[in-house]
């Protein structure tokens, strides 16, 4: 099943639920572009990426997930991840980008977490 996503804003974060596979294909172009649509919103305190539905993430989802987080970041966004499950933490880990794209429990802690800064 390819990706799909509801976003929206709530609390001054904008909000990407995904659900379904995160491997190549056309549905990644188009979330690409549904996060340049969220962004466009400059109150933004930061993005969350509900992943908690991702059943599969291959090297061209991980990358996207990597565009994301570029996309956000020019625009000052900070980013979280929220519902990582282990394959993905492990994916993760293994290139470093962990570090980028840091994870939270949940929702509430992921916007504690950016406010925080």
């Amino acid at each position: 099943m390819p990706i799909s996503f509801i976003s929206k804003t709530e609390d001054g974060f904008g909000i990407l639920e995904l659900a379904g596979t995160l491997t190549l294909g056309p549905s990644l172009r188009d979330l690409r572009e549904n996060v340049r649509k969220v962004l466009t919103d400059t109150k933004l305190a930061g993005l969350i990426v509900n992943v908690t539905e991702v059943t599969a993430v291959d090297s061209a989802g991980l990358g996207e997930l990597t565009v994301l987080y570029t996309v956000a970041s020019k625009r000052s966004c900070p980013v979280r991840l929220v519902g990582v499950n282990p394959a993905l933490r492990k994916m993760l880990e293994l290139t470093r980008l962990d570090a980028v794209l840091p994870s939270a429990d949940d929702m509430a802690s992921a916007k504690k977490e950016i406010r925080a800064g």
